[in-house]
């Protein structure tokens, strides 16, 4: 059974250019409802525990970097089919690759600065969603 509810990180790319308010809003247009957001910024212990996952990929160093150099926004989104339906909004990691209108074609600059993060799996989703918000943060 898909879940309902999908993370999500605008990183730091996307909040140093000034796209916030415009990312969201197409969240929100594609039938999304926030209902867990912050603005915060990744110490290197969390970025190395978010994606400890690629901690022996040849990138890591430099995404762990990447990821603490400015703030993120946070969110957990809710939608039926949420985690599936994020990533088609999202588009391919390679912004060159990626089907207009997705949020990478519009405000990623290149695979390494794609501008946002989205939960893969189900599985995923709760736990990213759990590393960055407590229970009483969701509603």
């Amino acid at each position: 059974m898909a879940t309902n509810r999908t993370f999500t990180m605008l990183k730091p790319d996307a909040v140093e250019k000034g796209h916030i308010g415009a990312i969201l809003e197409k969240i929100s247009a594609s039938g999304f409802r926030i209902v867990a957001m912050k603005l915060t910024q990744m110490t290197t212990t969390d970025a190395e525990a978010f994606y400890a996952i690629h901690k022996e990929r040849p990138f890591f160093p430099e995404l762990v970097e990447y990821m603490t150099r400015g703030p993120i926004v946070a969110a957990v989104l809710e939608k039926d089919n949420a985690v599936e339906d994020f990533r088609t909004l999202i588009g391919a990691t390679n912004p060159d690759d990626a089907a207009e209108g997705t949020i990478r074609k519009l405000y990623a600059a290149s695979i390494g600065e794609n501008a946002v993060h989205g939960s893969d799996s189900d599985d995923n989703a709760a736990i990213e969603g759990a590393f960055h918000f407590s229970g009483r943060e969701m509603f």
